[in-house]
């Protein structure tokens, strides 16, 4: 009571430990418990105005404090980085860790492949699906990835020369989860049976396929981890208009952010030590462009099924086998070799992309062209026409 009645009276803390002999915690615990103490309102945090949003972006699943850090000094932050991680710490979904063990490889040596599932909504609001093929560099942490509608064998070679070319050379081996498309099987003693057509294009570009071990994932991690980090650090909140633009957007991300940060593992940057790769080059395009290519049959009404979208070609060759060879921004679509159509990658799948042109001199209404050896049914049985005098013949009327 004695505390309490000093502090009314306008004695500091410290004078009212001088005059009861009690410490300052004391008399500070024992004014903290008094109801009619008066309280200190908080000061404003430079964080205040910016609280709203960064409810908002966690919310939609954005949790990365460096990322939300910048947006917001864009919008006008002028406190530091440390208000922004204590703010998001509590809102962060809670994280097990897992021990490993890790390890190192040669400069030039192995690089990681795998591919990830993104979701998404399209413009009316239905969940559509992207698949991400990603490589990275086992010693510089470099990597490459893009965005596609499919994670067939066409997708993971051409995932792969595009990344070889992104990189300027290739690693002398290339390790591989047992995807489908890769792996067909294994021997009873546990060695890889490979896909045929997925071999013939490793062979012609140059480089050893490896397999990891069944149920043995963690054996990629350098890929897995950087999955991760795509899906928390690029895909979250993200806005596009076709996949053209997503991969422009990914492809500007690696270059200005993922390849260019310090790497958690090798406190250097990916862009740097890809110098001290030593990468082979790659092989002359004649030996492996026929694994880009994609064999269909264009039906009856002019479109070529490619990608789960369908995509128009001139009527002229309908019924005919056309290759599709899938550039990554634009597919072109060839008979004999010839170059008959070319479209930009359907928005979402299940697209119906025409032709300007499709359909131009199509005959409407004429009669079906005749073909042999086919059986032919007609709406109604073929009477022969006879003169009268045959039937009185016939009849015994006339002799």
């Amino acid at each position: 009571m004695k505390i309490r009645d000093l502090h009314a009276q306008g004695y500091s803390i410290r004078e009212i430990s001088r005059k009861t002999g009690l410490s300052r915690n004391t008399v500070k615990k024992y004014l903290r418990t008094d109801p009619g103490r008066r309280r200190r309102a908080p000061e404003p945090s430079k964080l205040d105005p910016f609280k709203g949003y960064l409810d908002g972006q966690v919310a939609r699943g954005v949790t990365n404090g460096t990322r939300l850090f910048h947006e917001i000094r864009q919008q006008g932050y002028t406190g530091g980085y440390t208000l922004v991680k204590n703010y998001l710490q509590p809102r962060r979904p809670a994280r097990t860790p897992q021990a490993v063990m890790r390890f190192e490889t040669e400069p030039g040596q192995q690089a990681q492949v795998d591919f990830g599932f993104f979701g998404y909504d399209d413009v009316a609001g239905r969940p559509q699906k992207l698949w991400l093929f990603v490589m990275v560099l086992s010693h510089s942490r470099m990597t490459y990835a893009e965005f596609g509608t499919t994670a067939d064998g066409t997708a993971v070679i051409r995932g792969l020369v595009h990344a070889f070319q992104y990189f300027g050379g290739r690693p002398r081996e290339v390790l591989f989860d047992n995807m489908k498309p890769v792996v067909q099987g294994r021997t009873e003693d546990g060695a890889v049976i490979w896909t045929p057509r997925f071999l013939d294009a490793a062979l012609a570009l140059g480089f050893q396929p490896r397999a990891c071990r069944p149920y043995r994932a963690q054996t990629k991690g350098r890929v897995e981890r950087t999955i991760g980090y795509i899906r928390h650090h690029f895909w979250p909140g993200r806005t596009f208009t076709d996949l053209a633009d997503v991969n422009r957007q990914l492809f500007q991300w690696l270059n200005t952010v993922a390849n260019v940060r310090p790497h958690g593992t090798t406190h250097e940057r990916p862009i740097d030590r890809l110098a001290t790769e030593r990468l082979e080059g790659l092989p002359d395009s004649g030996r492996w462009v026929q694994y880009l290519l994609e064999t269909r049959t264009v039906s009856r009404d002019g479109f070529v099924a490619y990608g789960g979208s369908r995509y128009g070609v001139p009527w002229t060759v309908a019924g005919h086998p056309i290759t599709v060879e899938d550039l990554g921004e634009r597919l072109q679509f060839r008979v004999d070799g010839v170059l008959v159509a070319e479209h930009p990658p359907a928005p979402v799948p299940g697209s119906v992309c025409r032709l300007p042109d499709q359909w131009d001199g199509l005959p409407l209404g004429g009669p079906m062209p005749t073909r042999t050896g086919r059986a032919q049914q007609i709406p109604a049985p073929d009477v022969a026409v006879r003169d009268l005098q045959e039937y009185a013949v016939i009849g015994g009327t006339i002799q």
